[in-house]
């Protein structure tokens, strides 16, 4: 492996930050100090003025292998993640065939160790993602994952929920639910209310989402199993969790770029690129939530990175998939919604890596196949995984610079501020200066 130094970084710890070289030698952070001095050789970086950190995690990630690699491959979004900053991503289940066993994910483990990033691995609840029967989630545990979700639609049936809940407890594992009843959200593309009347679209309403939070925190209270809630969208949704979370209930929420930094306005051009399930909601939930991501409300901000083929996304708006693209954006979003040249580093690193490896599972003490630590505390002796991200940077968003196959951004044009200058995954350098190492 490589040996290089990061010079005169402001280094986020989780308590603190200060000026600091970082020298990475056998993917291990081998001297975290004022000043050190390497051998001759070894590759300089300057960090001066960027925040240095734990490489980003991203808990929801669609990489669309196997079925739909016309859309993303595991390798192809494993580099949009290292462009956007991350070190590991959680690929979602509902691949064609769904990951709803020990083969399948096996499958993804194997292609993900090739990529440039760790890809752990979310097991699908039930078989097929069909809400019908549980899948073998102990034979997937076996394997390392620490997460099951039916993302895409969530458990419907509440008993079913509930023995899934026992099934996953003694294994020590999350269930992450998407969070909308299918019967009241049933045929809509966006978010219900005067706008969607005006524009003649069927809505998905705010109460299709909070049911099955307010459902699944009293389920969590009945079993003791952890449930984590998928890319929350709605201000109401946000103080369920954070009232039973101050009762002591194992919950834990993320929220996804697009829920914060877009709101319905959008949908009045009829583009299906701003269609998305959840939908995106009104302007005072959009500001709802930002105020969360200040306040420590939020444990994780996770993309949702759904990649689609081009000729799905320019279907009519009705017929078009909902979802878009996330991971190559989603630190100067969060940045910029922090509250830009005010935001807290540290804060920001809670939101972008520590949180999410904490509801993954993946940070140094917890046992973990085929994976190394994230998350990292910043200090000698951990796992190098680690990003440098300079908060000065203005620039523009481009569709046509993704790493990722696919082109579905609501983001092309955007004015960002904020950038990944370089990354270490797995050791190695896998972004300098902005662009693949």
């Amino acid at each position: 492996m490589s040996a290089f130094v990061l010079r005169q970084g402001l280094v986020i710890g989780e308590n603190s930050s200060d000026v600091l070289d970082v020298f990475i030698d056998e993917g291990r952070l081998r001297e975290v100090s004022p000043r050190v001095d390497v051998p001759r050789g070894t590759k300089e970086i300057d960090a001066e003025g960027c925040w240095v950190g734990p490489g980003f995690v991203d808990l929801h990630t669609h990489l669309r292998e196997p079925g739909r690699e016309e859309a993303e491959t595991i390798d192809s979004g494993a580099r949009a993640g290292a462009v956007g900053g991350f070190s590991a991503v959680v690929a979602m289940p509902n691949t064609e065939p769904a990951l709803d066993n020990a083969a399948l994910v096996s499958y993804v483990l194997d292609r993900g160790e090739r990529t440039l990033l760790d890809v752990a691995v979310a097991g699908a609840i039930t078989q097929g993602r069909r809400g019908e029967l549980l899948a073998p989630m102990a034979e997937m545990a076996a394997l390392g994952v620490r997460i099951f979700t039916d993302d895409g639609v969530g458990v419907q049936d509440p008993s079913l929920m509930r023995r899934a809940l026992d099934y996953a407890k003694p294994l020590g594992v999350r269930l992450a639910q998407h969070c909308e009843d299918e019967q009241l959200a049933a045929g809509g593309s966006m978010n219900e209310g005067a706008l969607s009347s005006r524009l003649g679209l069927t809505g998905r309403p705010a109460l299709a989402e909070e049911l099955m939070v307010l459902r699944d925190i009293e389920l969590v209270r009945l079993t003791g199993c952890p449930v984590h809630f998928l890319h929350l969208s709605t201000a109401r949704s946000v103080a369920l969790v954070v009232a039973a979370r101050l009762e002591g209930l194992p919950v834990t929420c993320e929220v996804a770029p697009h829920h914060f930094t877009l709101d319905e306005g959008c949908l009045e051009s009829f583009d299906p690129t701003f269609k998305v399930h959840p939908p995106l909601r009104g302007a005072s939930d959009v500001v709802a939530l930002r105020a969360a991501l200040v306040s420590g409300a939020i444990d994780a901000v996770a993309t949702d990175h759904a990649p689609h083929a081009p000729e799905l996304k320019e279907l009519p708006f009705d017929e078009a998939p909902p979802g878009m693209l996330g991971l190559e954006h989603a630190a100067s979003l969060t940045y910029e919604a922090l509250g830009a040249d005010a935001a807290d580093p540290t804060r920001f690193f809670e939101l972008m890596s520590r949180g999410p490896a904490r509801v993954a599972q993946l940070r140094a003490a917890d046992v973990r196949p085929r994976h190394g630590a994230h998350g990292a505390t910043m200090r000698a002796g951990e796992d190098a995984n680690v990003v440098v991200f300079d908060p000065r940077e203005r620039w523009t968003a481009r569709r046509d610079t993704l790493e990722s196959r696919a082109l579905n951004t609501p983001y092309d044009g955007r004015a960002m501020v904020g950038r990944v200058r370089a990354l270490v995954a797995k050791g190695e350098l896998a972004v300098i200066d902005g662009a693949l190492a």
